[in-house]
C-alpha cells in the first residue's frame, strides 16, 4: 500500500524530478534563476521544456496549458496539444523552450479596466519558474503571469511577484547594515487557512440564489444554528470525512501540504489548512486548492461553498492570511528570539510592519474589499473593517518600554499546571492569540484575518509586500547615511512606536467601543465596504508608493480600480436580478396559493359550524395577505432602484448608488420574504430552508 510520502508531489514537475531528468548544468542554471532571480537562457528553457514534456507524456498528458491568474478571481487556462505533424503523415510530441517560456492568450476577453479594447486581442503569459508545473488531468500546467501587449500587467501573479522582489531589495539593504552578507534573497511566505461550506447538491440545485449568487438571499433563522457551539472540533461526519480524505489525495498529489482539517463554528462549515510556503507558490496552491474543493465535492455528491457568507445570521468563511519573512539561509525575520528587547534588527523589522500597516490601512483594507467580504467583516464572526493590530503582552512591553526608555521588565514564564499528576506540564506561551484583530501577531509571524473565502490571496500580499518594503526603504536610507549606527537605530524605532502605537490595539475588536475608539480618538479609517475604500486605491500617496517600488504603474492601478468597483456593481445588480426573479415566480406564487387555501378551509369550516371563529385562519391569512402586498412592493421598488442605476455617472457613482439604494431594497425585501417563510406551510415553499440545508450533509 503507498504511503502519503510515496505519492506526494507525483504531478508536480518539482526539485526532485528537474535533477533526475536535466544535465547537472541545465539544472544549476535554472536553479539560480529560481534562488536568485537570474535571468533564463534560451538554450536552458529549450532543456527544461524537453524534460517536462517527456515527464508530462509519461504520466499520460495529453495537452499543456499556461495556467494564470487574470483579474477575473480565478485560473484561466487554455489547452494546447504537443502533436505536431510529421511528415510521413503521423504525428509526433513536440514542446519548445519558445512554447515554455511564452503564450498568446486572447487579451480582450478579461477584465482589463480600460487597458484593453474589444479589437485589442493580443496579451502574453509568460513562464513562472519559481512555481512547479504540474499535471491536472490530462494536461501539463505552467504557472504563468499574463500582460497585455503593451506589456501592462493584466494578472494578480505579475504584480505580486513585483513585490516580492521590491521586499527582497529593501530587506537585503537592511540586512547588510546589520552586517549579513551571505544572505542572498529574502522571501515573504504564506500559510493561508480555507474556510468553506459543504451542502448537498440537492439541495443547491433546488436555490437559484446559490446557483446563479453562491450565497443564499432569503432564509429565515433555523431553530438550530450555532448556538451550542457542538459543531466546532467537532466529530466529523463520515460523509465530510470521505471528502476531505480525497481532496488531501489530490491535494498532496500536486505538491500542496495540505495540514489541519476540521470543522468550523457554523453547522456544515469546515476548514483546511496548509503548511506555509513562498508567497507566489503559496497563492498557486491556494486557487489550486479552491478548484479542486468544488471538483471533489461534487464526486460525493456534495457541493462547495466558498461565498463569505452563504447564510445570513450564521457564520461566514474567511481565509487567515500567515504572512511572515525569512532570508535564504532560513532565519525568519519575524521571530524575536529568547530576548525580544535586545534583539534590534527583530525590532526594526517589526516596526517596520506596524508603521507599514498604519500607514496603508486603506490599502489592507482596499486588498480584501469585495461584495461578499462586505457582508462578513465586522460581522462578529469576522474583524471589523478597522484595521489594527495585535502584539501580545510581551512585545506591547518591550515596545513601552523603548518608547519611553524605561528598564524592561521581561515577562516571566509561567509552568502550567493542570492538577492531573499524569498530565504533561509546559511553559505557557508569553502571550495570548487575539481572533478578533484584523492583524495579529502569531509567534513568529503575522495573521492576517480580513481576507474573505473567495477571494485570491494575491492582493492581500501585493499590498503587505509593498507597504512593508516602504517602510524598509525609509529605515536603510535613513541609516546607510547615518554616522552613528546604534543611536540612528534606536532613535528609529522609538520614533516609530511613538507614531505608529495608535494602530496597536490587544483589546476585543468585536466591542462596539473599539470601533468608536479607534476612529474618534485613534483617528483609523473605517471602510466599511468596496464602495468606501477602492477609490482610494488612487490616493496620491498610495499612487506614489506603488509605482515608485515598480508593483503597479499608474495605468494598471486605475484598471484595478476599475475592475474591482466594476465587479462589485455586477456581483450585487446579479444578486439583486436573482431577488426579483424569486420573488415573482417562486415566494409571492408560494405565499398566495397558501394564503389562499386557508382561506378556503376557513370557509369549509364554517360552512360545517357556522359558530366557529377561525381566528387562526382569519389572522393568518390577514397577515400573509399584507406580506404578499408587501413583497409585491418591495420588489417593485428594487426593480426602479436597478432602472436607476442607468442614470449613474461613471462607476464610481453606480458603487454609492449600489450601496445605498441597490442594498437597502434589497434588505427590505428579504425582511417580508422571510418572515413570510415562517408563516407559509413548509410543503408550500418552493425551496429547501436554511434547516434544511445546514443539516442536510450526514
Amino acid at each position: 500500500m503507498k504511503t502519503v510520502s510515496d505519492y506526494f508531489g507525483e504531478n508536480v514537475f518539482d526539485d526532485r524530478v528537474m535533477k533526475a531528468t536535466l544535465s547537472a548544468k541545465v539544472y544549476n542554471s535554472l536553479k539560480q534563476t529560481i534562488d536568485e532571480g537570474k535571468t533564463l537562457d534560451i538554450s536552458v528553457a529549450n532543456a527544461v521544456a524537453a524534460a517536462m514534456k517527456d515527464w508530462a507524456v509519461s504520466k499520460g498528458a495529453t495537452h499543456f496549458t499556461h495556467w494564470f491568474q487574470p483579474l477575473t478571481g480565478i485560473t484561466a487556462e487554455k489547452h494546447d496539444s504537443f502533436i505536431s505533424p510529421s511528415p510521413d503523415g503521423s504525428v509526433i510530441m513536440e514542446f519548445s523552450g519558445k512554447e515554455l517560456i511564452k503564450g498568446e492568450p486572447d487579451a480582450s476577453s478579461f477584465p482589463s479596466g480600460g487597458l484593453r479594447a474589444t479589437f485589442e486581442a493580443r496579451g502574453y503569459t509568460a513562464w513562472d519558474p519559481t512555481s512547479y508545473a504540474f499535471i491536472k488531468g490530462k494536461t501539463l500546467c505552467i504557472p504563468t503571469a499574463f500582460c497585455s501587449y503593451g506589456g501592462h500587467a493584466l494578472d494578480k501573479k505579475t504584480p505580486l511577484l513585483r513585490s516580492m522582489e521590491a521586499l527582497n531589495k529593501q530587506a537585503l539593504r537592511v540586512l547588510k547594515l546589520f552586517g549579513n552578507d551571505t544572505a542572498k534573497r529574502v522571501v515573504s511566505s504564506v500559510g493561508p487557512e480555507q474556510e468553506y461550506f459543504l451542502i448537498t447538491k440537492e439541495m443547491y440545485d433546488q436555490r437559484p440564489d446559490l446557483r446563479f449568487c453562491g450565497r443564499t438571499l432569503f432564509g429565515s433563522k433555523p431553530p438550530k444554528g450555532q448556538e451550542m457551539d457542538d459543531h466546532y472540533f467537532g466529530a466529523i461526519k463520515p460523509r465530510v470525512a470521505a471528502f476531505m480524505e480525497e481532496l488531501n489525495d489530490e491535494l498532496w498529489k500536486l505538491g500542496i501540504m495540505a495540514k489541519t482539517e476540521h470543522n468550523e463554528v457554523a453547522p456544515a462549515q469546515h476548514e483546511l489548512a496548509p503548511i506555509y510556503t513562498t508567497t507566489n507558490v503559496a497563492t498557486d496552491h491556494n486557487q489550486l486548492t479552491m478548484e479542486i474543493m468544488q471538483k471533489v465535492a461534487q464526486k460525493h455528491g456534495l457541493v462547495c461553498l466558498l461565498h463569505e457568507k452563504p447564510f445570513a445570521g450564521v457564520n461566514g468563511s474567511g481565509k487567515h492570511n500567515n504572512w511572515s519573512i525569512a532570508t535564504d539561509e532560513g532565519q525568519n525575520l519575524l521571530s524575536p528570539g529568547e530576548t525580544p528587547y535586545e534583539n534590534a534588527q527583530f525590532l526594526l523589522f517589526l516596526c517596520a510592519v506596524i508603521k507599514a500597516v498604519d500607514d496603508y490601512q486603506d490599502l489592507l483594507r482596499i486588498s480584501v474589499a469585495t461584495a461578499g467580504n462586505d457582508h462578513r467583516l465586522g460581522a462578529n464572526e469576522a474583524p471589523p473593517a478597522v484595521i489594527s493590530m495585535f502584539v501580545g503582552d510581551e512585545l506591547g512591553a518591550v515596545l513601552d518600554a523603548i518608547e519611553n526608555d524605561t528598564p524592561y521588565q521581561g515577562t516571566e514564564k509561567t509552568q502550567m499546571k493542570l492538577g492531573v499528576d499524569v498530565l504533561p506540564k509546559f511553559n505557557r506561551d508569553t502571550t495570548d492569540r487575539n481572533r478578533t484583530s484584523p492583524f495579529a501577531f502569531t509567534g513568529n509571524k503575522f495573521e492576517f484575518r480580513m481576507l474573505g473565502s473567495s477571494n485570491s490571496i494575491a492582493c492581500a500580499n501585493i499590498m503587505l509586500n509593498a507597504a512593508v518594503a516602504e517602510s524598509l526603504k525609509i529605515y536603510a536610507d535613513r541609516l546607510e547615511g547615518a554616522s552613528d549606527f546604534e543611536t540612528a537605530l534606536h532613535d528609529m524605532i522609538k520614533k516609530t512606536i511613538k507614531d505608529h502605537k495608535r494602530i496597536i490595539f490587544n483589546g476585543n475588536g468585536y466591542d462596539d467601543a473599539w470601533i468608536k475608539e479607534a476612529t474618534e480618538v485613534r483617528g483609523l479609517l473605517n471602510y466599511r465596504t468596496t464602495a468606501d475604500c477602492m477609490p482610494h486605491l488612487l490616493d496620491r500617496k498610495n499612487v506614489t508608493m506603488l509605482t515608485s517600488h515598480k508593483i503597479f504603474s499608474v495605468e494598471e492601478l486605475q484598471s484595478r480600480c476599475e475592475i474591482m468597483l466594476e465587479n462589485y456593481c455586477k456581483t450585487v445588480t446579479i444578486e439583486a436580478n436573482t431577488m426579483v426573479t424569486m420573488a415573482k415566480t417562486q415566494i409571492l406564487p408560494a405565499v398566495a396559493k397558501f394564503a389562499s387555501d386557508i382561506a378556503k378551509e376557513a370557509q369549509s369550516k364554517k360552512a360545517l359550524d357556522s359558530s366557529l371563529s377561525c381566528e387562526y385562519e382569519t389572522g393568518l391569512v390577514k397577515r400573509l395577505s399584507v406580506l404578499t402586498d408587501t413583497i409585491a412592493s418591495k420588489t417593485a421598488d428594487l426593480q426602479k432602484a436597478l432602472i436607476k442605476l442607468q442614470d449613474a455617472e461613471g462607476i464610481i457613482s453606480e458603487s454609492v448608488m449600489i450601496r445605498d439604494d441597490v442594498l437597502s431594497e434589497m434588505c427590505g425585501l428579504r425582511v417580508a420574504c422571510d418572515e413570510a417563510e415562517t408563516l407559509t406551510a413548509k410543503s408550500y415553499w418552493p425551496f429547501p430552508s436554511y434547516a434544511d440545508i445546514l443539516f442536510s450533509v450526514r
